[in-house]
């Protein structure tokens, strides 16, 4: 079905997505596989936080303290990735960038060699496979990493994806697919405890039985939603960079993390030329200003790394906002209301958890008992005033 502007007079749909960014317009795919009618909103499909990512598939790597459940979610997506792309790829013709190289994690000096082993020993106790590298041995598979690089931490499995052309071939498949309105939604309609549509702020209407929250930092603004159950998310505004090369030749074998002084940093390279370099941590609101601070920090410390990044080209440097959750898991599933579905809140793991959110939204607006392991992990009833209570 052609895709639609704001101008819906009368529209009836089984579902609403709200939010057409990579989680909105996965789920959305998925629900028109089951059968379902869909129309998905958004004034800019594809843009925001899908857009500015590094597209990295790294659970492994960004494992950390207390997260044991986000990491189980993370492998688990990690896993369906692979039969996803080939289902996407096959659907649309189109190559969105799935690497499989996996991830080095390097150290710069002896406080990051400390950090970097700490991070092996936790690893290790999860049972993840992750093998510690001499320097030697990390310029043996990088050989332009620069010579104070201490030590490295391999983890073969973490895989990286272009973001971006991933957010395009999902865009494409909901378009053939389902209805695509340009506009936003001013408020979810209900009546008697249950959605009953959604008004769009151009005038236009939708009614349907089901509306799925995907908007990301901004799901929790959406009007008619009642306030005990609107979602807990917030913006974490995150500043990265794109450097380009002349060819693949002179970037990185496979995603590179760096601990320079502390401070985290990541290059994640393109079969394009394009390398990735990313990203500060900010809790700015909905700031999307790129200080000049910012791109100087993450060149300093993306150079201590890899000290041929001199010679790239900066084409883009951007900011975005990323749905952080009061404990950096997402909101999947049921509400207290009858018809809304919350998918939200993933926080730096949008596009890793991409696959297991959208095959989750599918089974619970088809009916289908989902995967109790995993749903209890993303619950958005987690963070209801009786859940908190006990």
């Amino acid at each position: 079905m052609p895709a639609k502007g704001a101008d819906v007079p009368g529209e009836n749909r089984d579902v609403v997505v709200v939010g057409a960014g990579a989680i909105g317009l996965a789920a959305a795919w998925r629900l028109t596989q089951r059968g379902r009618s869909v129309a998905v909103v958004d004034p800019s499909p594809a843009s925001a936080a899908s857009h500015a990512a590094a597209g990295m598939l790294a659970p492994v790597t960004e494992v950390r303290y207390g997260e044991e459940a986000l990491l189980a979610l993370g492998i688990e997506s990690l896993h369906r990735y692979p039969s996803f792309v080939a289902e996407l790829q096959h659907a649309t013709g189109h190559d969105v960038g799935l690497r499989t190289e996996g991830t080095l994690v390097v150290a710069t000096d002896a406080g990051d060699r400390a950090m970097l082993a700490d991070l092996h020993d936790f690893q290790r106790s999860l049972g993840l496979d992750a093998n510690l590298l001499t320097s030697r041995e990390c310029r043996e598979l990088e050989p332009d990493l620069s010579p104070d690089v201490r030590c490295g931490l391999l983890a073969r499995s973490d895989h990286s994806i272009d973001n971006r052309k991933l957010a395009a071939a999902l865009l494409e498949a909901v378009e053939g697919a389902a209805m695509l309105v340009r506009d936003g939604v001013a408020a979810v309609e209900v009546e008697a405890g249950e959605v009953r549509g959604a008004t769009l702020l151009g005038g236009g209407r939708i009614t349907c039985t089901t509306v799925v929250i995907a908007a990301g930092p901004w799901s929790a603004g959406i009007e008619g939603v009642p306030e005990e159950i609107r979602p807990r998310v917030r913006p974490v505004k995150g500043e990265i960079l794109r450097l380009r090369t002349r060819g693949p030749a002179d970037l990185p074998n496979r995603s590179i993390r760096g601990i320079v002084n502390g401070r985290e940093i990541y290059l994640v390279p393109r079969c394009d030329g394009e390398l990735v370099v990313g990203a500060t941590v900010e809790e700015m609101g909905f700031d999307t200003t790129v200080r000049a601070g910012a791109v100087r920090e993450l060149l300093r410390d993306a150079r201590a790394v890899l000290p041929v990044i001199d010679e790239l080209e900066l084409v883009e440097a951007i900011a975005a906002h990323r749905p952080g959750s009061p404990d950096n898991r997402p909101m999947i599933g049921t509400t207290g209301l009858r018809g809304l579905v919350l998918a939200t809140g993933h926080y730096r793991n949008g596009i890793l958890l991409t696959p297991v959110t959208a095959d989750l939204v599918a089974d619970i607006v088809t009916g289908t008992e989902p995967d109790p392991a995993l749903s209890s992990l993303v619950s958005p009833q987690r963070f209801s005033p009786v859940a908190v209570r006990a």
